[in-house]
């Protein structure tokens, strides 16, 4: 029996998982759940595959820059608890998707840059700075792959992130890759929502429900 509600396996780089963990953020406040947040790094997930061919240009810097925010996530949960890992990607999800500061973290130019935004997320979160020196340390990178395996056991192959879990370790679990949202519902919509996805999650015939039309995302 697991001590959360749920589970929410994040990549800090990815704007969907952003939009969708402010969703699960609301949730957990409106009806007081518990939420592990857990790891899922896309570099990781794509570790096998050629990014020249299987990508378009600037993927491999977009997850590489994931990987090594998922070690300083990695490092502070281990450091201090799993509300350490959800106060620093409240702060690092801000600054580079609500003030728009993703190229600092994916040009290699710009490392020291994006560092320093990183060390300003840790300081905001009430973080050591000295957890900077962890998005170096690939010895992160075992907790990073485990959390990552256990995501697409649950979900199977072929997904990104999120995903999310809902009563973990119960004979209710259930597991799914989104829900993929373009804007965050707040209060009763978001618990509204919240309702209708675990129903639909927990109903045993389940398998893929997917549109390609969207539109963008929106990170107020």
């Amino acid at each position: 029996m697991s001590d959360y509600d749920a589970e929410f396996f994040w990549d800090p780089v990815c704007p969907w998982a952003w939009i969708t963990s402010r969703w699960v953020h609301e949730a957990m406040t409106v009806r007081d759940y518990r939420v592990d947040w857990r790891f899922i790094c896309l570099k990781l997930v794509n570790k096998d595959k050629d990014y020249g061919k299987d990508f378009p240009d600037g993927y491999v810097k977009g997850h590489t820059a994931g990987l090594r925010m998922l070690r300083v996530a990695a490092a502070a949960k281990a450091e201090g608890d799993n509300a350490a890992a959800e106060r620093f990607y409240t702060e690092l999800g801000t600054r580079i998707h609500n003030e728009e500061r993703r190229r600092e973290f994916v040009d290699e130019e710009l490392e020291a840059v994006g560092n320093g935004v990183i060390t300003d997320a840790l300081s905001a979160a009430g973080l050591a700075p000295n957890l900077l020196a962890a998005a170096d340390d690939a010895q992160w990178d075992e907790v990073l792959q485990a959390d990552t395996d256990v995501a697409l056991e649950r979900t199977g192959g072929d997904v990104g992130t999120p995903i999310l879990t809902f009563g973990p370790g119960t004979d209710e679990e259930a597991s799914f890759f989104g829900p993929v949202i373009s804007r965050i519902p707040r209060g009763d919509e978001a618990a509204e929502l919240w309702d209708a996805v675990v129903k639909l999650a927990r109903w045993p015939g389940m398998a893929e429900l997917k549109r390609s039309v969207r539109e963008r995302p929106q990170f107020d």
